[in-house]
């Protein structure tokens, strides 16, 4: 399998119900894109197989210009019978991501698209959006200006002590680090997440070692920090998720009544909900049980919660999943073993959890499906780490910061899931 057979081998599995070398030939076609898009089997590709393909989350491109390209040379290979899947194909591109000349000098311009009323309002609802991201006007929901997985860049926060002042960019292909604008506010056990185009950073203790309502907002288009509304409860040690565009906290410790600087109390039960839109926090169903410095993802629109500390201070075996439709959490499985301060990121429906703090858990590294929920074991990774923070982004999970015993990591290590191997970038 190699980035210029994997079109035909993805048609050849297909028609045959090879399972395992279709899913594996996919990854290599969402991943090799910008190769595959200028092959003639890309242009003879059916309707339905590239408008999943274009549609896809995790398809790497650098440039949305390559996805509206690959549309149009599609539809034009054989005009006369495709060009009434225009408004499909449109409706796979993020449009209002493309930049703004390109977008109204050359999408807004082209002639099959002002040939079709449907295609030209998909245009004009995406220019529309532009200007809101260009002008700052709130959140920006619409799939239009949705940014791909693979597209996010990829953030640090941290600083020379536990108490993080720090912001930087990872450029992944230069290898290298570069500093951003300073935290307006240091903070310590707080948690961060991505909503669109903008991180969140909530709660956290300060300098002073209390804890903090506060929510800061850093915009990665005009790099500038903002503040959000702040949250019902003080609390540090949480953990937080995207899900639905709605920012979720989850646990964590607030400070014990009248203490300062602040001791933790039990861990937390209570789950908040911030919609950006609106700028306001609701309380939603607690947990089942209490957990702080617990791993919190969202996938397939659920929440989940991975281990913790528990009420009773142990660590908490269980798996915690919030259904927002019934507004009700269960305990749908429990954990390999026994965690805390340890890291989860998705990839697909796939939840890859790793490190903590036991001498077995800080090195190894799990999957859990969402699915069947279900878990397997995979690759240990390079270094022994707890408290350290995970994400995914071009397919690969990328793992930073942490420490085990006396020693801090300082390496961002990357894993490959076709290879089921970890590697050190920088």
């Amino acid at each position: 399998l190699h980035p210029s057979n994997c079109l035909g081998m993805l048609l050849l599995s297909d028609a045959h119900q090879c399972t395992q070398l279709f899913q594996l030939s996919w990854s290599m076609c969402l991943s090799n894109f910008p190769a595959i898009c200028k092959t003639e089997e890309f242009l003879q590709l059916p309707k339905d197989m590239l408008v999943k393909l274009l549609a896809h989350e995790e398809l790497e491109t650098e440039d949305e210009r390559l996805v509206y390209e690959s549309a149009l040379n599609w539809v034009n290979y054989d005009l006369e019978r495709r060009h009434c899947h225009l408004p499909e194909l449109l409706r796979t591109v993020r449009l209002a991501l493309l930049p703004a000349i390109f977008l109204m000098e050359n999408v807004s311009t082209e002639e099959l698209i002002i040939a079709q009323d449907k295609s030209k309002e998909l245009v004009d609802e995406a220019i529309r959006c532009k200007l809101r991201i260009l002008q700052n006007d709130g959140v920006v929901n619409s799939p239009c200006a949705r940014p791909r997985k693979t597209s996010h860049a990829l953030f640090l926060l941290g600083g020379p002590t536990f108490m993080c002042d720090k912001l930087y960019l990872v450029d992944q292909k230069a290898k290298e680090i570069i500093p951003k604008a300073d935290i307006p506010s240091p903070r310590k056990e707080f948690s961060a997440c991505a909503i669109g185009c903008k991180v969140y950073v909530t709660g956290g203790r300060g300098s002073e070692n209390g804890v903090s309502k506060d929510v800061w907002v850093y915009d990665t288009l005009h790099e500038e920090w903002s503040k959000a509304a702040p949250m019902l409860i003080a609390r540090f040690g949480h953990g937080s998720a995207e899900l639905r565009h709605c920012l979720f906290v989850v646990g964590g410790h607030t400070a014990a009544t009248g203490c300062l600087p602040a001791s933790p109390s039990v861990s937390l039960k209570q789950v908040e909900q911030f919609d950006p839109v609106a700028n306001k926090w609701s309380m939603v169903a607690p947990l089942r049980e209490g957990v702080s410095n617990a791993a919190v993802v969202s996938v397939k629109l659920k929440l989940f919660a991975f281990g913790g500390t528990s009420v009773a201070h142990d660590k908490l075996p269980k798996v915690q999943c919030y259904d927002p439709s019934e507004n009700r959490w269960t305990v749908p499985a429990s954990c390999p073993q026994p965690w805390r301060y340890t890291a989860a990121a998705v990839l697909g429906n796939q939840i890859f959890v790793m490190g903590g703090d036991t001498e077995f858990s800080a090195c190894s590294a799990y999957k859990f499906s969402s699915e069947t929920y279900q878990w397997t074991k995979v690759g240990d990774v390079t270094a022994k780490r707890m408290s350290c923070q995970a994400v995914a982004s071009g397919n690969k999970l990328y793992v930073v910061g942490g420490y085990f015993g006396t020693q801090r990591c300082k390496t961002l290590d990357c894993y490959d899931p076709m290879l089921d191997a970890w590697n050190s970038i920088t």
